[in-house]
């Protein structure tokens, strides 16, 4: 899998126009983003479609970006897999092209996913043991359903609570404020 880094891409963009596709949620692109990128969400990627749409330039690199690597890496992987080959992953995600100082697109600030998911397994396992200790011990299985998920998601670099939290309304755009 090729990688290229945030000062490299920036470099590139200088020179002549790239395809960067953010895989984020609507929502956290909206609220932050790399200048030039194009948002597709990873859940909604369809590697086929996004070939076709490049109007005779498949010839030519496509990177993906996130926040941090882990949407876009398997963003790239779902390109491989599909037999799309020419497709580079961007390291570090918009965090590292933030801080670079790298020309960004800011908008409605937001509750990024991965703070999301941890607020709604803390408050999820506090409510199973609350419930366990003062309303029936078998509300205890909760908790360990979701300490049993975060440890899945560990191992297995998918997270369900993740997938499930940025189908939510919230990280959703209706309107054109998310529109590029």
């Amino acid at each position: 899998m090729q990688s290229i880094s945030v000062q490299q891409l920036a470099d590139k963009q200088r020179e002549s126009e790239v395809d960067l596709i953010d895989v984020r949620t609507p929502v956290e692109f909206r609220e932050v983003h790399a200048k030039g990128a194009k948002n597709v969400p990873l859940d909604s990627l369809d590697p086929h479609k996004v070939a076709a749409s490049r109007n005779g330039r498949s010839d030519e690199p496509l990177y993906f970006i996130c926040r941090g690597g882990n949407r876009s890496t398997k963003a790239v992987q779902k390109f491989l897999d599909a037999g799309i080959e020419n497709v580079i992953n961007v390291d570090g995600g918009t965090q590292a092209w933030d801080q670079a100082g790298l020309p960004v697109e800011r908008g409605k600030k937001a509750i990024s996913l991965e703070r999301q998911v941890r607020i709604a397994a803390g408050f999820l396992v506090l409510l199973g043991s609350v419930l366990g200790y003062f309303v029936h011990p078998g509300f205890i299985g909760l908790a360990a359903f979701v300490g049993a998920g975060l440890m899945f998601a560990g191992i297995t670099d998918t997270c369900g609570m993740g997938m499930l939290l940025a189908r939510m309304p919230w990280n959703r755009c209706n309107d054109s404020s998310c529109a590029v």
